[in-house]
């Protein structure tokens, strides 16, 4: 081989994926704060600010553990095909600003800050089961140590060079098996350990704010597509492109299951409705969206938008209290979509694999279930040993009364909405000299609950 032929042959850095790369990084980050007000719309109104922060403290805690050792233990040379290390990694000092990652055309130092924003948002996750009921201080802890034991293992399984589901050739795209099967099994093993809140299942705590919960709902859908496309780590392939339509469809069609699915059975059509089947269809379509055509992901969509509506109603039927439905949305939706990838794969996208509708037979469906049962155990496990060990120590729950008069004022020492203050003197609009006064507002009785589910409940 020449010289010429070494040169052109060597990866060169591409400053349009590198571009990309580093704003599909923003999108996700704003997942984070949209997850905030998507869960904070549906906890009561006096524990709002506490969801509020255990979403965002993630951004501070797993940030500086990505640093000093989380990027190395997940994206490392492998160990045992279990955990990543090295050593040059401990606090990013060995990295080059213009050393490329894995032989691509990307930086090292991009690709850590997009797959830092995926660590961020997966602890996030969690939070939503243990609405209403979890001090403040032992979440944080929670959130560091998880991260550490089980997130940072279960990426490097996945994504790892010499990880054991990359090396048995599972695919997962964008995270359905290391985000949201990994997060959901989370919330369930510590939601059994901290228990159901007070009253529940008789008595439910609906949404305080619907509003915030469609605005919440529309940002992680506007993130999402950094999240999924961003995971190609550039346009060269197409792949981003795929994944992008496929986010957009599947997404769709979740929604419009997930609300025909209400209609037959409760009646109506709600916002909560409507909010919860989009995530569900965001979270199905996370590890399909790369390796299924446009129809496959309207078929995922939809599978996700129905099986996540009927999934939520167990946590009555077995009594255990996910306040938020992260369970149902996220754990069955992340199942949904890497199980069917080993039916709906062409083989023309990410990976070269076919699922058994494509003439693949059975082979890449076994590599799916194998992913999504080890991940799962793995993640039941480790979550609930580390809940117990705090819950045995420093203490997971709030006292009662606090958690009958919300978690705001006693954990944060501020309230989401300054009532109070509204019929002060000075909040009061001034009246002319010789005006008349305006008459009394009388407050309307509250409408009826609507049909339907009544998540947080």
């Amino acid at each position: 081989m020449t010289s010429a032929a070494l040169f052109a042959a060597e990866p060169r850095l591409s400053a349009a994926n590198t571009g990309f790369l580093l704003l599909c990084s923003a999108l996700v980050m704003l997942m984070t704060p949209a997850l905030a007000l998507f869960y904070g719309g549906m906890v009561r109104a006096r524990s709002t600010l506490n969801m509020l922060m255990m979403n965002f403290v993630g951004l501070g805690v797993v940030s500086v553990l990505w640093v000093l050792c989380g990027f190395s233990l997940a994206f490392g040379p492998d160990t045992g095909s279990l955990i990543g290390w090295n050593p040059e990694w401990l606090g990013l000092s060995g990295i080059a600003p213009g050393e490329l990652w894995d032989g691509g055309n990307v930086p090292v130092l991009a690709f850590l800050v997009f797959q830092l924003m995926f660590a961020v948002l997966t602890p996030a996750l969690i939070s939503g089961a243990l609405a209403d009921r979890v001090r403040f201080g032992a979440w944080t802890l929670f959130v560091a140590l998880w991260a550490t034991a089980v997130y940072f293992p279960v990426a490097h399984w996945v994504w790892g060079a010499g990880g054991w589901a990359r090396e048995l050739g599972v695919i997962d795209f964008a995270g359905g098996t290391a985000v949201h099967i990994n997060a959901g099994a989370a919330a369930l093993a510590v939601v059994l350990v901290v228990g159901r809140r007070a009253g529940f299942p008789a008595r439910s705590a609906r949404p305080h704010s619907l509003p915030l919960v469609m605005l919440g709902t529309g940002l992680l859908w506007f993130g999402w597509f950094g999240f999924n496309a961003g995971s190609g780590l550039g346009n060269d392939d197409g792949v981003g492109a795929l994944m992008t339509v496929n986010t957009q469809v599947a997404t769709g069609a979740a929604m419009l299951a997930w609300l025909a699915h209400d209609r037959i059975r409760h009646g109506s059509c709600t916002s909560l409705g409507a909010a919860s089947g989009a995530v569900a269809g965001l979270v199905a379509i996370t590890p399909a969206g790369g390796a299924v055509s446009p129809l496959g992901a309207l078929a995922v969509g939809a599978a996700a938008g129905v099986l996540c509506a009927m999934a939520v109603g167990l946590k009555h039927r077995f009594g255990y209290d996910d306040s938020l439905d992260v369970v149902g949305v996220h754990l069955v939706g992340g199942i949904v979509g890497s199980l069917l990838v080993g039916l709906l794969a062409t083989g023309e996208g990410q990976s070269a694999a076919t699922g058994l509708l494509y003439g693949g037979g059975a082979g890449q469906l076994w590599k799916q279930c194998a992913g999504v049962l080890g991940v799962l155990a793995y993640s039941l496990a480790a979550s609930a040993a580390l809940a117990l060990l705090l819950d045995r120590t420093i203490g997971m729950r709030v006292p009662a009364e606090t958690e009958a008069t919300g978690l705001d004022r006693a954990e944060h020492a501020e309230d989401a909405y300054d009532f109070e203050g509204a019929d002060t003197p000075a909040a009061r609009p001034a009246v002319r000299p010789g005006a008349r006064p305006a008459a009394p507002v009388t407050a309307a009785a509250p409408a009826p609950e609507p049909a339907g589910r009544p998540a947080g409940g």
